[in-house]
């Protein structure tokens, strides 16, 4: 039984990050040009973070990766889920961290409603059931940790400089 509500936790994390997704692109929207404006300071809200590598940082991470993570999950062992709850909450407190600086950004309230609420129970579960060992804990928090720092250096390492 705990097995199957672990997997349901796993397999959750698509469904929470695309109502994560829905905010940011959707309604409200405007993750792209808050992100291009307030955040790379570009004059151009479609500039240098556009559709088309707002969609190739997306796809393979959420589409992609989430589902054959829980695949994985489901049939081999639950560790190799694990980092999308440890991502999905890093990634939030980034929009919280952006809150305090600008104030509501697209991302926010799911982030702080859902994201954070889901991927935290998610994370205690699998712990205080001891549902994976703490090596698994530490590499699902290294990869989740190794994506977001890759999007953070892709912003501002690689697109910010574009602007000048």
């Amino acid at each position: 039984m705990k097995q199957n509500f672990a997997l349901f936790l796993i397999w959750v994390q698509l469904s929470v990050y695309f109502f994560h997704e829905f905010e940011e692109y959707i309604l409200p929207g405007g993750f792209l040009a808050f992100f291009n404006t307030k955040m790379l300071g570009s004059k151009n809200p479609e500039f240098p973070l556009d559709e088309k590598r707002s969609f190739w940082i997306n796809v393979p991470i959420i589409f992609i990766a989430f589902p054959i993570s829980a695949m994985l999950a489901t049939q081999f062992s639950l560790s190799f889920g694990i980092w999308t709850a440890y991502f999905s909450v890093l990634n939030s407190v980034t929009h919280i961290g952006m809150f305090f600086k600008h104030r509501y950004n697209p991302g926010f309230w799911v982030s702080l409603l859902i994201n954070i609420p889901v991927g935290v129970f998610t994370i205690w579960y699998f712990a205080s059931h001891q549902l994976i060992p703490v090596s698994a804990h530490i590499v699902g928090l290294l990869i989740g940790l190794a994506v977001q720092v890759s999007l953070m250096v892709y912003g501002f390492k690689i697109l910010k400089p574009k602007i000048k």
